[in-house]
């Protein structure tokens, strides 16, 4: 510009703001689109995530901490920002920028180069040796974070049973010394954080002041010209700047680089096999049409020849029986000898062997897919969502469609909650309604799956361990009434008037169980007999 008029200069200005300008665009571009990017790959994450909980089923989950599960699907997969919308990003931008600027530097000025060149490795360096010393810290913060929110659920959970026994102040003791830990190692986190940006922030000021001496001592001597010089010092902290924002941005992810294993181990888990098939075979789906909402007579029943279900390391003992359509059969017999890991192995949820015979088909439950699209399920846990007992009682049958009023109401008469109102609401923690009231719900919606998708079978796990006798009754009644529309009712009991309204019983024997594999003392005797051989049921 020093020989450039007026209107000359002015050009050269204009064009200098129209290159920033584009620059800032271009920031701006990148960081929304970013933003997209690790968005589509967190709702990816947690949909595969969602999905190999249904695959692994509730004998899976169980066995985990749902609160830490919690805290990795949730808080743990949004650390993930920091790691897809800015660490890898620029991480792509400086292996393409910092060879750009070498080579510019290159062509302009060959010392400055190779001094650029000789203490840009430094960086990479100091980031290793920072690094790896940052991830374990950051690991021992992330399980500190996962120990501390099962552990205060843990204890929020069974509060009734401390305060019983006294213990709720040792509790909160325990929730105090869990905390301060976890924010000491926060403080540390933060700590390195800060100490690795004054380092990597060191590092390139010092490698900058190099070439900017050497600039200077050149231009004394006239080894250099004043326009190179200028250039040379512009462009030299540009080829730092990439590597140290890589070196912040990683600091930043740690959290998610750490949640991220937790999530990546959990889509690495196998999968049950057949258990997680979620379809039914041809020939079942093909039976399943053949049957018709209308048909009041028993025309089809479910068999089971000698099912035996693994539970952990042990192979419970076989069972063997049959349920006729219209009639209402309970499964008695003491707590642990097998009923429900039966139940769990007509859903998929439980592996097992043995045969279940099911209207025009058979399925051996160790090669083909499960019965659970022809059936109708509530189990033993009262589990309900924020919303209306409507859809709660709805849920999952179609989200797209909104719940039919009248298959509502007529499935909680059904499940003996018919005073309840289907526009009550329920809070996110359950309050609104009893525990009682819970567990109909949980039933009604088992009863309004069977309506709506036409499911033949509907299994009940204790449907009326929480209720009094008159709502007990009106329970009963209810799945005589489902039954007696051409379904299949087995219901899990130990209460004596659902055993005695019964249009057959099968009771369950305690018996040894044997290492999985093996056929145990009973040898291939069955764990089930009959209490009335009349009534259908072969044990």
């Amino acid at each position: 510009m020093q020989h450039l008029t007026w209107g000359e200069s002015l050009r050269l200005v204009g064009l200098a703001a129209v290159a920033q300008g584009l620059r800032a665009l271009l920031a701006y571009a990148w960081n929304v689109s970013s933003e997209v990017a690790a968005a589509t790959v967190k709702a990816q994450l947690r949909e595969q995530m969602a999905q190999k909980f249904a695959a692994l089923g509730p004998a899976w989950l169980s066995s985990r901490s749902a609160p830490q599960l919690t805290t990795v699907y949730g808080r743990g997969l949004d650390a993930l920002d920091g790691y897809f919308s800015k660490f890898l990003p620029q991480l792509v931008l400086t292996a393409i920028s910092v060879p750009v600027f070498l080579v510019v530097l290159w062509r302009e000025d060959l010392p400055s180069a190779i001094t650029v060149g000789i203490t840009l490795p430094l960086i990479p360096v100091f980031m290793i040796l920072i690094g790896w010393y940052t991830q374990r810290v950051q690991n021992s913060e992330w399980e500190a974070s996962r120990t501390l929110s099962g552990h205060f659920v843990d204890v929020v959970t069974g509060l009734s049973t401390l305060k019983v026994f006294g213990r709720q102040w040792h509790q909160r003791d325990v929730i105090s010394a869990v905390t301060d830990r976890y924010r000491q190692r926060t403080m540390r986190v933060l700590g390195i954080s800060f100490m690795s940006g004054f380092v990597l922030e060191l590092a390139s000021t010092l490698a900058v002041a190099l070439v900017a001496v050497s600039i200077g001592t050149r231009l004394i001597g006239g080894g250099i010209d004043l326009y190179t010089g200028l250039f040379v010092l512009l462009i030299a902290p540009e080829a730092f700047s990439p590597l140290r924002l890589v070196g912040s941005h990683y600091h930043a992810a740690t959290e998610g680089i750490s949640a991220a294993d937790d999530a990546l181990s959990v889509l690495d888990e196998p999968e049950p096999e057949p258990g997680a098939a979620t379809h039914p075979t041809p020939s079942l789906r093909w039976a399943t049409d053949d049957v018709t909402m209308a048909s009041a007579e028993p025309t089809s029943s479910l068999r089971l020849d000698d099912v035996r279900v693994t539970r952990g390391d042990v192979e419970l003992q076989p069972v063997s029986l049959r349920a006729e359509a219209g009639q209402l059969t309970v499964v008695s017999g003491p707590s642990g000898a097998g009923k429900s890991s039966v139940f769990a192995a007509l859903l998929g949820f439980a592996p097992a062997t043995g045969a279940v015979s099911w209207q025009a088909g058979r399925i051996d439950l160790a090669r083909d897919a499960p019965l659970r699209a022809n059936i109708a399920w509530a189990g033993q846990q009262s589990d309900l969502f924020p919303g209306t007992i409507a859809t709660n009682v709805a849920l999952g049958v179609d989200p797209d469609e909104p719940a039919d009023p009248e298959q509502v109401r007529r499935c909680l008469r059904l499940a003996g909650a018919g005073r309840l109102d289907p526009d009550q609401m329920i809070d996110p923690i359950g309050g609104g309604i009893s525990g009682g009231q819970a567990q109909r719900v949980c039933i009604a919606r088992a009863y309004y799956r069977a309506f709506s998708r036409d499911c033949r079978i509907v299994l009940l796990d204790e449907p009326t361990s929480a209720v009094d006798e008159q709502t007990e009754r009106d329970m009963i009644a209810g799945m005589h009434t489902v039954a007696r529309d051409g379904r299949v009712v087995i219901a899990i009991s130990h209460r004596p008037r659902v055993i005695a309204a019964a249009d057959a019983r099968v009771c369950v024997a305690a018996q040894p169980a044997s290492p999985a594999g093996g056929l145990g003392d009973a040898g291939a005797d069955d764990s089930s007999t009959t209490d009335d051989q009349r009534s259908g049921v072969v044990a």
